[in-house]
């Protein structure tokens, strides 16, 4: 072939070089570091409850799961020790091998309040966390599932690497944002619905279960007794589930890249209704 003579081969590996950059696999690879295996769950708890010290975390100790523990200091009754754990029980969930993440000071409707209250809101749970020597918050439960875009730039300024919502539905990581990570609210009521959406867990997507008390005595509309949290911990390991906590979401994806990848969508689904 002469000098200046056109080459169709050329233009052909043109064309797949172009196509293979704007694919959504391409994309996809770009954020996800090691394969997201099927059957993964994140398991995470709200609130602080006093039940998460006694009974879950010797549960999941006993089946080797991993677990997100969402730390607030819940009013009006956060000191009552039979209710809620004080910092000390924390300390030791920490000392487990658990995390321990940010879900405000109060449990206040974070959409409602001003920049500075929000960032004094982490800030406090992250102090909390220094002075015991526990590792600062690296993810964040919005309370009550509430949300804007002004929270989620805050979390992003601040290095937060994922924040969980509600919405029902799989965590797909090449679409949700790491901070508007989607997720199931377990009660005593709905452990075969729960059941159910295990099998989400495939195809790149990640079951991620929001669960407060075991049980909530404070707040029975979300309470789940132990002796069925026992028995859906079983099915988990007899159908060989892996159990971890929200922040080991960070071993298989490029979180940071993620971020820029992914446009924050609060359109999707992403309260309970």
């Amino acid at each position: 072939m002469k000098k200046g003579e056109f080459n169709p081969i050329h233009l052909y590996v043109f064309l797949i070089l172009i196509l293979s950059l704007s694919s959504p696999l391409s994309g996809y690879t770009r954020i996800v570091k090691k394969k997201i295996p099927d059957k993964l769950v994140v398991f995470t708890f709200d609130d602080a409850t006093a039940s998460q010290y006694s009974i879950v975390a010797p549960l999941l100790k006993e089946y080797g799961f991993g677990a997100t523990f969402f730390i607030c200091e819940f009013p009006p009754n956060f000191k009552d020790s039979s209710k809620y754990m004080n910092w000390r029980q924390i300390k030791e969930l920490d000392n487990m091998g658990f995390e321990v993440a940010n879900h405000t000071r109060t449990h206040p409707s974070v959409s409602r309040l001003s920049a500075a209250d929000f960032i004094g809101q982490l800030n406090y749970i992250e102090h909390k966390c220094d002075s015991l020597s526990i590792s600062t918050p690296a993810t964040f439960a919005y309370p009550g599932y509430d949300l804007s875009r002004a929270v989620i730039d805050i979390l992003q300024k601040k290095d937060y690497k994922f924040a969980r919502a509600g919405g029902s539905r799989a965590y797909d990581p090449k679409t949700d944002h790491p901070l508007l990570v989607p997720s199931w609210a377990m009660n005593g009521n709905n452990i075969p619905q729960m059941k159910e959406a295990l099998n989400e867990a495939h195809n790149g997507k990640v079951v991620v279960l929001t669960i407060h008390g075991v049980p909530d005595l404070e707040h029975p509309w979300v309470n789940t007794p132990p002796e069925k949290f026992r028995e859906y911990l079983q099915y988990l390991y007899d159908n060989h589930f892996k159990v971890i906590a929200l922040r080991d979401m960070g071993k298989y994806l490029h979180v940071k890249k993620a971020m820029k990848a992914i446009i924050p969508d609060l359109s999707r689904k992403l309260k309970n209704q």
